[in-house]
């Protein structure tokens, strides 16, 4: 699963999220942006292409671009008119150029670079499951009053997420979506504080609600139940709790069904969307999109796709919905001048290239108003793998860690969650910290209940307890090799921005 957290690397500065506001501008609100239906006609013979098509917002512009791709032998597949965007197909490759060239469209472009493919098969790749023996044992060594999974769950006590729970478990009028590759809502742990009526299927870049849409394709598609149970896994005597085991979750799944799993722009758009209709309060984004590592405002297509899930995030944002994401785990300054990507785009041929962080972006990372997360270990200190950067982190959160050990019955410095088919694992990575952080937060909403996205980001910063830089050289997997150097203050830095997530603090 080359697009989530747990293998993929982050590269944008904050100076670039400061222009993106400039550059593509906030579209006005609305009271819905869901997608309208239209006339299509469809494309030529041959491999179909997906473009988004962005556009200003009145309706005779709207009209007239839907003309113009139904014209030029596009397919529309969604209408979202509120925020101006067109998900279409096409087998012509000068589509995008074409469309470019119309009255009223901002920009358009290619959601990827090969051709739409038939779904294959995935594997469970680094996940370490428990096996019956192992849970038994677990079990053996709870306390009152714990689950019985729980003493393997260092993060919730990182965080005071195991007191928290005794005064304010979270409300059930706040859900955090899962914008992820499905959700097994059937787990035990999960089925509980399951929102059916928030959850659906965006991967055609239109949202599916048939019964069980959200669900993973496969066994192999686990990492959105792992992150679901991180945030709301049930106090239920069964298995392991959640940060906020009192709130409601959501399905949103965005994964092609397919080995390579990735998330595309138009799918992604649909699931920001779909959460700010249906009153989703919290986003869990643990993935960049798809195929782009950066992308670069001077490339037509990459200029495309960020305008487009800009638009639809900063819709969900002014519907009131706060989204939280992942900083990546290649451990890389996210303040540095210049980054190497190696390994885009992910669904052809990547080729190496050097990019300008001021100029190109992670998406939805390092958009305006989104919750960057960096991850730390059961030490407190930042994870070996985890991205940082002075400026550009905004909190951390727990997301394991193998070179720091816990003293747990498994030792094992990861986080444990729920997987499908009722089992449980160990992931780590920055996907493992953005779920707890959007599980505080919910906690946060669900003591400030009118607090606006804006608010709910200031009361994360407020709240978390920063350890400051180390007082020598960082060396995170102990190989005598400095591997990360830490700017900033006691208050502020680039390891852990405000600081570590406390869920006691957040309902105290």
């Amino acid at each position: 699963m080359a697009h989530l957290r747990s293998g993929r690397r982050l590269a944008l500065a904050v100076p670039v999220v400061l222009s993106l506001t400039a550059s593509l501008g906030l579209l006005p609100s609305a009271a819905s942006a869901a997608p309208a239906t239209g006339g299509t006609v469809r494309a030529a013979d041959g491999p179909d292409l997906v473009y988004v098509v962005n556009t200003r917002t009145d309706h005779r512009t709207v009209g007239a671009v839907q003309r113009e791709i139904t014209r030029d032998g596009g397919t529309v597949v969604a209408r979202y008119d509120r925020i101006g965007v067109f998900v279409a197909r096409s087998a012509d490759p000068d589509f995008g150029a074409r469309l470019r060239a119309v009255r009223g469209v901002t920009s358009a472009g290619a959601t990827r670079t090969a051709p739409l493919s038939a779904a294959g098969t995935t594997d469970e790749g680094a996940v370490r499951v428990l096996s019956p023996a192992e849970r038994a044992r677990v079990a053996r060594s709870a306390a009152p009053g714990q689950e019985p999974l729980e003493p393997d769950q260092w993060d919730l006590r990182t965080i005071g997420a195991d007191r928290a729970a005794k005064i304010r478990p979270g409300s059930r009028n706040v859900t955090v979506g899962v914008i992820d590759t499905g959700v097994d809502d059937t787990h035990p742990d999960i089925a509980p504080n399951f929102s059916a009526s928030q959850s659906a299927n965006c991967v055609s870049g239109r949202a599916d609600t048939t019964y069980g849409a959200w669900r993973p394709a496969d066994a192999g598609h686990y990492h959105g139940t792992h992150v679901a149970g991180e945030i709301a896994a049930a106090r239920n005597g069964t298995g392991v709790a959640g940060v906020a085991p009192g709130v409601r979750v959501a399905s949103i799944n965005v994964a092609q069904p397919d080995e390579k799993s990735l998330f595309y722009p138009e799918s992604v758009v649909c699931a920001f969307v779909f959460a700010a209709d249906h009153g989703i309060e919290i986003t869990n984004n643990s993935y960049y999109v798809d195929p782009w590592l950066y992308n670069c405002m001077d490339d037509p297509d990459q200029r495309a796709i960020v305008d487009a899930v800009n638009r639809a995030q900063s819709y969900a944002q002014r519907k009131g919905t706060l989204n939280v994401a992942s900083a990546g785990n290649s451990n890389d300054d996210l303040d540095a001048d210049t980054l190497v990507d190696d390994s885009s785009p992910d669904d052809s041929t990547a080729r190496t290239r050097s990019v300008d962080p001021h100029e190109c972006f992670d998406v939805p990372t390092q958009l305006p108003g989104v919750v960057t997360v960096s991850a730390v270990g059961v030490k407190g200190a930042k994870s070996y793998y985890s991205s940082y950067g002075r400026g550009v982190i905004d909190v951390a959160g727990p997301g394991g860690d193998k070179y720091q050990i816990p003293d747990t019955p498994s030792e094992n410095g990861r986080v444990l969650s729920t997987l499908p088919g009722n089992q449980y694992g160990f992931l780590q990575g920055t996907s493992m910290a953005s779920p707890h952080v959007a599980a505080v937060a919910a906690l946060l909403k669900s003591v400030h209940p009118h607090a606006t996205p804006a608010r709910l980001q200031a009361l994360l910063k407020a709240q978390a307890d920063n350890p400051g830089c180390p007082a020598g050289p960082y060396d995170g997997d102990g190989d005598g090799v400095v591997d990360a150097v830490c700017a900033g203050g006691r208050h502020v830095n680039g390891l852990y921005g405000s600081g570590v997530v406390d869920a006691l603090r957040a309902v105290g």
